[in-house]
């Protein structure tokens, strides 16, 4: 019966996933880039800089649902690379574990990402509107 309930959901419930967690990501871009909640800012030009340039530009082009395909598996690919770099660091003692070495929201973002890639934009997206408005023009 709940399936029966929460099923007519599935769009509307993806598309405020790819939402919130396009806008979440972006602000770990923001904190990165200009300091925004955070005592601290990496060089310009150093990994973590343009780590923060792609957290803030790839969250809100999927947010927005603009190339969406594109910036979430670029996103998810860098979540994979900070997960191993900066988390796992390859260990395998008690480190192994995302809740000892701190990296759980790093590859929880790697995973939602790398779905939103395969998924696509779905409803309330830049991309969707888009490819409706083609598909309108070359039916005329």
């Amino acid at each position: 019966m709940l399936s029966r309930v929460l099923k007519p959901m599935t769009e509307p419930v993806f598309a405020a996933l790819r939402i919130v967690a396009g806008l979440m990501f972006s602000v770990h871009g923001m904190q990165k880039l200009f300091g925004v909640l955070t005592d601290s800012q990496p060089p310009v030009g150093s990994q973590l800089w343009i780590g923060g340039v792609i957290e803030l530009v790839a969250g809100l082009l999927i947010a927005f649902g603009l190339f969406t395909v594109w910036a979430a598996f670029l996103a998810s690919g860098q979540m994979a690379v900070a997960y191993l770099q900066f988390h796992w660091k390859f260990s395998f003692g008690a480190e192994f574990f995302p809740v000892v070495n701190r990296g759980e929201l790093a590859l929880l973002y790697a995973f939602v990402f790398l779905y939103i890639a395969c998924r696509g934009p779905g409803l309330a997206s830049i991309d969707r509107a888009r490819s409706s408005g083609e598909n309108r023009s070359a039916a005329r």
